[in-house]
């Protein structure tokens, strides 16, 4: 059975942090606060016009490493789908 991944329902002109190419910047729109994962997402700083840059994926491809304010954080692309961005 597949597993479901929540994802937080788009905007036109956003996309989801997960949808970032490498090296790719964007301002936090906002965060799917519904789950736990989300709540904890925006305690660590992924609140609206924050910017975040992906700066790169696992050799597998996931998780992923992203910066904001100052810090680099590791992700999951599944836990990357409930913030939704607009690009620079």
């Amino acid at each position: 059975m597949a597993a479901h991944s929540p994802q937080a329902p788009r905007d036109e002109g956003s996309l989801s942090l997960a949808d970032l190419p490498e090296g790719g910047s964007a301002v936090v729109d906002r965060v799917d606060a519904s789950t736990p994962i989300g709540r904890r997402l925006q305690d660590l700083g992924f609140v609206k016009s924050t910017r975040v840059t992906m700066v790169r994926p696992a050799p597998l491809g996931d998780p992923v490493i992203y910066e904001l304010r100052g810090t680099r954080l590791c992700l999951r692309r599944s836990e990357a789908r409930l913030v939704q961005v607009r690009p620079e």
